[in-house]
Formats: C-alpha cells, structure tokens, sequence
C-alpha cells in the first residue's frame, strides 16, 4: 500500500489494462498495482508481460472500486501503472 501511496504522486500515472499492456510490452514501465477483483486473464497476461521485463507487480487487498476512489477518480480501476 505504501508503494500505491508513493505512486499516486506521479505525473506518469498510466490507468487500465489496455494501457498498461502497451506500456509493458514498449518497456517504459516500472511497477503495476492489480486489483483484488481484476479479471483473471487480464491478470495473468500482465504478470507474464512484466516477469519478462522484470516489471514490479503489486496485487492489492482492494478491490477495484475502493482503487478508484483512492485515486480520486469516479470509476473503477483494475489495473494501475507507472
């Protein structure tokens, strides 16, 4: 969770699935946070994508409703990156 907090002030905060994939697959991401309730497929593509790019992965004790309010946006967010 300390991590996510420390996250959560950086300009280069990338939000959702899609999105992270890209990032991970073009190599210019650090860490991702994952959802307690991210959908299982998402999840293990993401943890595959970032083992090969020695990626930091965070799964959360959060469900993504709770991410999204954390991250004050009024939407649920399965998967966060930076």
């Amino acid at each position: 969770m300390k991590e996510l907090k420390d996250s959560l002030g950086d300009s280069n905060l990338t939000i959702g699935a899609e999105s992270t994939l890209k990032k991970l697959r073009k190599g210019s991401l650090k860490t991702i946070f994952l959802a307690k309730n991210c959908p299982g497929e998402i999840k293990s593509e993401i943890k595959h994508c970032a083992k090969i790019g020695k990626v930091n992965v965070f799964d959360l004790d959060i469900n993504n409703e709770d991410l999204g309010v954390i991250c004050k946006k009024p939407f649920s967010i399965s998967v966060l990156s930076c």
